[in-house]
């Protein structure tokens, strides 16, 4: 059975630190993209980032970029989304999604995706 599982996620302070991890069963992600997507409440679910198959490739929202980094163990078929200097607006729903491709560019285009974790929550509060 196809599954992603994403971990992780809690209640920190604003500046703090969490890492979220997405593990994939049932199959490889040798040959797949890897997005993490959020959603807040009464918030339309976007893309976060999003790396290549061969991890040479990565992609931030601006809203994240210099805070957060993602990366991926391939031995481990895991991938992980570092987040730091969390914000309170960084509070959301934190979902990683799989979609077969090894091209060189990746997409937080949530449509492109294949499939996709239940979601970890992720609280940013003091």
């Amino acid at each position: 059975q196809v599954q992603l599982v994403e971990s992780g996620g809690g209640l920190v302070q604003p500046g703090g630190s969490l890492r979220l991890s997405c593990a994939a069963s049932g199959f490889t992600l040798d040959y797949y993209a890897i997005g993490w997507f959020r959603q807040a409440p009464g918030k339309e679910r976007e893309g976060v980032s999003c790396i290549n198959s061969r991890a040479i490739r990565q992609y931030y929202v601006e809203s994240v970029k210099g805070r957060f980094t993602i990366s991926r163990d391939n031995a481990k078929n895991t991938v992980y989304l570092q987040m730091n200097s969390l914000k309170p607006e960084d509070t959301a729903v934190y979902y990683c999604a799989a979609k077969r491709s090894t091209d060189y560019y990746c997409s937080v285009s949530e449509f492109s995706y294949d499939y996709w974790g239940q979601g970890t929550q992720v609280t940013v509060s003091s």
